[in-house]
């Protein structure tokens, strides 16, 4: 298996060049003073669709295309944001996309998917129903974490980490089913930054794909199937390639819980005014419980995934709030 190296990320990079946002890495002087250490916060949420994954999505079509092998139509399973990458990306690209996704998906995810143009089909087989619309429709069936063009896209994140920034101690990255974390730790081996860094997954411990990939050996599906608030990370299981990608390149991945989740949500937003999801908010919950540690004084680099949370979400916030 071959695992994304510097010229694939960069290869990957020049492909969505001017295709996508640039996201900032911006400093948080609030969260820096509250918790003791530098806190930069890279905004994946003001990317296109409102999140990280379509950089995969699109930089997986790009390479197909290259290869002379634009699809006639793409299709993926997802519970929202993979969903809506997948749908904008075809529709740069002039081709139709199908995407199954679970009957309870968040209702502002689905319209996003809506809006971008994809087909939904609503059902609790994702992956035997997408590879059977794949086969019937003749379309390219695009996986939305493991997939080594995909794991590349979204790697791009943390090429432009390192070279906006390129003096940082622990870069903390939210996990479901790897993708993300998989292309920024390749990015960060890739590409190091000027003192040792650490790259640490944050899954929250309700959704654990990542975390029961590892301890058994194997990507095999947790026992008890992944739900949370942060439900951009509750993927069903890890990847082959992506438990490849974190165990070659990932310091740690640790857990946290659906409160502590919840409060970091409340407390990211309350004090950047960026309106995320919370998916998001674990790396700042890992540091609030203590789940992973900083030096003192030290620099610490927080990816926020996505901002697509809906009114219905953003309600729960109220005890959290107050």
């Amino acid at each position: 298996m071959q695992l994304v190296n510097a010229d694939i990320l960069a290869a990957a990079a020049a492909r969505l060049d001017g295709r996508l946002v640039r996201t900032p890495l911006v400093e948080s002087d609030r969260l820096s003073t509250d918790l003791g250490v530098r806190v930069l916060l890279k905004a994946e949420n003001l990317q296109r669709t409102g999140s990280f994954k379509v950089r995969g999505m699109l930089n997986a079509m790009l390479a197909r295309a290259a290869g002379g092998d634009l699809p006639a139509g793409v299709t993926t399973f997802s519970a929202g944001n993979a969903a809506a990458a997948t749908a904008y990306a075809a529709r740069l690209l002039g081709i139709p996309a199908v995407v199954c996704m679970p009957p309870g998906a968040v209702s502002a995810k689905v319209e996003a998917v809506r809006r971008y143009g994809g087909e939904i089909i609503f059902t609790e087989h994702l992956l035997a129903d997408w590879e059977k619309v794949s086969a019937e429709r003749g379309y390219l069936g695009l996986h939305p974490f493991d997939d080594t063009d995909v794991i590349a896209g979204q790697g791009t994140v943390g090429v432009e980490i390192t070279t906006d920034h390129p003096d940082f101690d622990l870069l903390l990255v939210p996990v479901g089913g790897g993708g993300l974390i998989s292309g920024v730790s390749a990015a960060v081996r890739a590409f190091p930054p000027e003192r040792p860094a650490r790259v640490v997954g944050v899954e929250p411990a309700t959704a654990n794909a990542m975390t029961h990939a590892l301890s058994v050996g194997a990507p095999t599906p947790p026992p008890v199937r992944p739900s949370s608030i942060a439900d951009g990370l509750a993927a069903p299981f890890a990847g082959e390639h992506t438990l490849a990608h974190v165990r070659a390149y990932v310091d740690d991945v640790v857990l946290v819980g659906e409160d502590d989740i919840t409060a970091a949500w409340w407390a990211l937003m309350d004090a950047t005014k960026l309106l995320v999801e919370p998916s998001a908010a674990v790396g700042l919950a890992a540091l609030r419980t203590g789940a992973v540690e900083v030096p003192a004084g030290g620099t610490v680099v927080l990816v926020l995934s996505g901002g697509n949370a809906g009114p219905a979400a953003l309600a729960k916030l109220a005890p959290a709030a107050g």
